[in-house]
């Protein structure tokens, strides 16, 4: 008896051990989950981008590089230690990335320089030793690419100033985040379209709305999920999978996420084909709504803004855009409401931006317009 009772706590020790573990074992994985609330992942998204696949016109993504440097420089919304993400959304074989630095600081991938990612899937850096950088700080991150890489996804214009091989560009490739863990305000993804993007705004000058946006939320996260030309409901070969395809991949997957904010629409009723039945937008909108809701976000609509200086307004769809507005106002459709049309319109032509705000174009805002669409978002709905 007495030689089995050491023996006899010795087991029930473990026991206890391996139960605690157990237990916290769930805790741990709830952390690295998306979503709200006590649980959410220390690591958020501080910048990002959404990437398409390129087009022939698309000299140096179509054809990929051999021995190639891409430099990023990005604004980042949110400070702290740093970790980067790699995209390969649209590859069709694997590509070597590596060496890769942030901030003139070594970049590794399981505690090695280089790393591939495959088709269709994305890759992690380790936390970058001894780099930490401050709530809007601008970070250059170069990659070399060993290559051939083939074809390589991409974001087509970011409306700020790149490098591949030395040659300026305003596209980044395979790079679609920078990842923090000091936000400590709203952690926002807006999924858009080149209003999102920056369309209006001068190159290299922070003046995105989304931009704005985060300069008026002290300690929030804020990504940039704007392409030129997307729609809520159908897919482009230059524009990229609509809205709802490409949901999961460019929302869902961020790390710390909150809240997420669409301001899709208008192309869908402006590009040919036009989206002339309210109801299939409104729709689309719903399925967001609930695919959003299943991964604990919370989700903000914005009303579509007016566009009728655009080329291809008609009085038809000015109804349906008003038609589509009014349900989203109702608040039935998201769990909140920013109304970016009120923000821009012309009171003396509600059809139309406000002059001030318009680019030139009918349809994208200038920096002024930005300034107001950020000014329009209330900070209580991204909570």
């Amino acid at each position: 008896m007495t030689g089995r009772g050491p023996a006899r706590r010795g087991v029930l020790t473990a026991a206890a051990s391996l139960a605690a573990v157990a237990a916290a074992a769930p805790a741990a994985q709830a952390a690295d989950r998306p979503g709200g609330g006590a649980n959410r992942s220390r690591w958020t998204t501080s910048w990002s981008t959404a990437q398409t696949a390129p087009t022939a016109t698309d000299t140096v993504a179509s054809v990929g590089l051999t021995d190639g440097t891409c430099v990023a420089n990005v604004r980042l919304s949110a400070g702290g230690t740093v970790r980067l993400r790699y995209g390969n959304a649209f590859g069709t074989a694997p590509v070597l990335v590596g060496p890769v630095t942030a901030g003139g600081l070594p970049v590794t991938f399981g505690g090695r320089q280089q790393a591939w990612i495959a088709a269709g899937a994305t890759l992690t850096s380790d936390a970058v030793a001894g780099l930490r950088v401050a709530e809007g700080a601008r970070l250059t991150v170069e990659t070399r690419l060993p290559g051939p890489t083939g074809p390589l996804s991409f974001h087509r214009n970011t409306h700020a100033s790149h490098s591949v091989d030395g040659e300026r560009t305003t596209s980044v490739f395979l790079l679609t985040g920078v990842e923090v863990t000091g936000a400590h305000g709203p952690v926002v993804a807006v999924l858009g379209d080149s209003i999102t993007e920056g369309v209006g705004t001068p190159d290299d000058a922070d003046l995105r709305w989304p931009d704005q946006l985060a300069r008026r939320l002290p300690g929030s996260a804020v990504a940039n999920l704007g392409i030129s030309g997307n729609r809520l409901l159908l897919d482009d070969a230059r524009f990229g999978p609509g809205g709802q395809a490409r949901f999961d991949r460019d929302v869902l997957s961020l790390p710390g996420l909150r809240t997420v904010l669409v301001h899709l629409g208008v192309n869908d009723l402006q590009q040919p084909p036009s989206q002339t039945d309210p109801a299939r937008v409104l729709a689309g909108y719903r399925q967001l709504v609930l695919r959003a809701r299943n991964a604990g976000l919370r989700t903000v609509g914005a009303t579509i803004a007016p566009f009728g200086g655009w080329i291809r307004w008609t009085p038809e769809l000015e109804a349906v855009r008003q038609r589509i507005n009014a349900a989203v106002r109702t608040g039935r459709v998201f769990d909140a409401v920013v109304d970016f049309d009120a923000a821009l319109r012309d009171p003396a032509d509600p059809a139309r931006l406000l002059p001030a705000y318009d680019s030139g174009d009918g349809l994208h805002p200038n920096p002024s317009g930005h300034a107001a669409l950020a000014a329009a978002v209330d900070r209580r709905n991204l909570l």
